[in-house]
């Protein structure tokens, strides 16, 4: 069975200071902002104007359509694990999820889907052994930092509306493990993971798998489809009795599906004043709540706000 690794060997790497940063990093703050010129986040994002927000691309939406009945819609990340992402891609386009289960609700950390043990052929094309896509190197990003320490990396911020962790002396880059963040599992090394076993973070954003296993995606609909049920009682998660196992009745890309069943969605681009204004907003909320602001946000409690859009 195909897991999530539960341990990860040690980043290594100590918190970076403002001074031991880029140029271009000095200039964020890790004092609180004064409340009466915090913007609201959610008011941020409301009033962010059309140009802020990019569409994203139905080749890049992975529609999964329960028997029981409820949709839950992954965006994949092909710019950080572009052979997974294939793999993903050629999966759904065989139809080979179709018919097949959630099958682990690990209480506090994921829930898992596909064929688990049982021998299904791989679809033409599958790649079988990727190579570790574990990160990716950060030239050709444009990086917003987050501005804020972080326990699990050198640095933090946002790249194409994804968040990450990144290291400028190693010139590498990586998608963070989120509340929501789909990730491959696989067993141990130097296996990866084809892709037709994923999991989806339904806990506390477990960071000590970065750098360990492939993420590939971000549920954009959906989470409480994943995040809501019984947990399993058996180790890790799994259930006990198939029974308990949620069906799939369908995987399929969005960009495959009628134009007017297709399910349409933008997201906030990280580089867009708009969206700094939201992460100073998650970092220092006001109003009538908040008297004392913290002063600081984690990079899994600034996720990129996305918005559903008619067809």
């Amino acid at each position: 069975m195909r897991l999530p690794i539960a341990t990860a060997a040690a980043i290594g790497a100590m918190l970076a200071t403002a001074a031991a940063a880029l140029p271009a990093e000095k200039n964020f703050s890790w004092r609180p902002i004064p409340l009466a010129k915090a913007p609201d986040p959610g008011q941020s994002v409301k009033d962010a104007p059309a140009s802020a927000w990019r569409r994203i691309d139905p080749a890049d939406l992975l529609v999964m359509d329960l028997k029981e009945g409820g949709r839950i819609v992954i965006e994949l990340a092909p710019g950080f694990a572009p052979v997974h992402v294939a793999n993903v891609r050629a999966f759904a386009r065989a139809g080979w999820w179709n018919g097949s289960a959630i099958y682990r609700v690990q209480d506090n950390y994921v829930a898992q889907w596909g064929n688990g043990d049982a021998k299904i052929a791989l679809p033409a094309g599958i790649v079988a052994r990727p190579p570790a896509e574990y990160d990716r190197p950060l030239a050709g990003l444009e990086v917003r930092p987050l501005g804020f320490p972080d326990s699990y990396a050198p640095m933090v911020g946002h790249a194409q509306s994804w968040p990450i962790g990144y290291d400028r002396k190693s010139g590498r880059a990586w998608l963070t493990h989120c509340y929501a963040s789909v990730g491959v599992g696989r067993d141990l090394d130097p296996d990866t993971g084809t892709g037709g076993e994923l999991y989806a973070v339904i806990g506390h954003a477990p960071r000590h798998l970065d750098l360990n296993i492939a993420l590939v995606g971000r549920v954009v609909e959906g989470m409480a489809l994943l995040s809501a049920r019984p947990r399993g009682t058996e180790a890790l998660g799994f259930y006990k009795d198939p029974a308990q196992n949620i069906a799939i009745a369908s995987i399929r890309l969005a960009s495959d599906m009628p134009a007017a069943e297709r399910p349409n969605y933008e997201e906030l681009r990280s580089g867009s004043p708009a969206f700094a204004n939201y992460v100073i907003g998650r970092a220092n909320r006001g109003g009538d709540f908040f008297k004392r602001p913290a002063g600081g946000v984690d990079i899994c409690n600034a996720l990129v706000p996305v918005r559903k859009t008619p067809p």
